[in-house]
């Protein structure tokens, strides 16, 4: 698998343009970092990412995970994380993948495989290490960025056995979970959307075991098991991830941003988004924007370098 490896390596290098690059192939990321980076906090999407050099960590909870090459993590529900690169350099530079679920191309191809029951439900974040078919079909998808012309036809085709391979791998549980529409994640993310869509108001927790079709003792008991996270504890990281959001978007102050998330109090706003963010919003936000224009900076330096007349002449 190490000659599979260092091709991916040597494909994701040439074709990142940045920290993370969107390619011409729907769903599909090229992750890059010459440097460690300070915990940030975001929130998952129904993901994975096959880590090829370099080392992440990432925290939910009480829940701590640490991957590195040869390995893949996997998220299969909305949930807030703080994560960071914790290992690489200009030498030896963080590389990964990102690919992100189709819930309907998943639903399609369970149907194709053996009768598998609804699993119990299970943290929805996981990290297994690498196969040697699952890097394989990762190689031929990613091999396309160099003949465009065939994604349309192909890179459908290679996806679908991504996730033929993932299903059959230890994460498969998981992502059965995200396709079945009666599964119990698939109810319990029915709680949670309406939690992320209605976040600035107060809520029952009886409404949302009823919403999940649960009672509440067992609502409560399979929301900290695929969150690690309480119902008011999810909401709170949902509200400030949003009032950053505000805060980076719009030139908002932090008092009518702790208000427009649903904050009564704006010295108990400043004081979470502080024990969250690292720092309190003026200064997290400063930060940020700062972060930001150097990050733009360096891509427009390797532009520049890449789409010079003596780079031409030496390719």
């Amino acid at each position: 698998m190490a000659d599979t490896v260092d091709e991916l390596k040597a494909l994701v290098t040439r074709h990142a343009r940045g920290p993370r690059t969107e390619t011409t192939i729907c769903g599909v990321s090229l992750l890059q970092s010459r440097t460690t980076t300070e915990p940030t906090a975001g929130m998952t999407e129904l993901t994975m990412c096959l880590v090829l050099q370099g080392e992440k960590d990432i925290s939910c909870g009480v829940n701590a995970l640490v991957y590195g090459e040869g390995h893949y993590f996997v998220a299969t529900i909305e949930i807030p994380v703080v994560g960071r690169i914790s290992r690489a350099s200009r030498r030896e530079p963080f590389l990964g993948i990102g690919f992100n679920f189709d819930q309907a191309a998943l639903a399609e191809l369970i149907a194709e495989m053996p009768e598998s029951g609804d699993p119990d439900l299970m943290c929805g974040l996981g990290i297994s290490p690498t196969q040697p078919e699952l890097a394989d079909a990762f190689l031929r998808l990613i091999r396309l960025l160099d003949r465009p012309d065939e994604i349309p036809v192909l890179a459908p085709m290679l996806k679908r056995e991504i996730l033929f391979r993932l299903l059959q791998g230890p994460q498969g549980a998981k992502l059965r979970q995200i396709a079945y529409a009666g599964s119990r994640q698939s109810n319990l993310r029915r709680a949670l959307g309406w939690m992320r869509e209605n976040y600035t108001e107060p809520f029952k927790v009886e409404d949302l075991a009823r919403m999940a079709g649960m009672s509440v003792s067992v609502f409560h008991r399979q929301f900290k098991v695929a969150t690690s996270l309480t119902p008011i504890q999810y909401q709170k990281s949902f509200r400030l991830h949003e009032a950053r959001r505000l805060l980076l978007e719009k030139a908002g102050d932090a008092a009518g941003v702790a208000f427009a998330v649903g904050y009564e109090s704006v010295s108990q706003f400043s004081r979470e988004y502080a024990r969250m963010f690292g720092a309190p919003p003026v200064r997290d936000v400063a930060r940020l924007k700062t972060t930001q224009t150097s990050s733009y900076t360096d891509r427009r330096k390797a532009a520049l370098v890449e789409t010079s007349p003596a780079t031409r002449e030496g390719s």
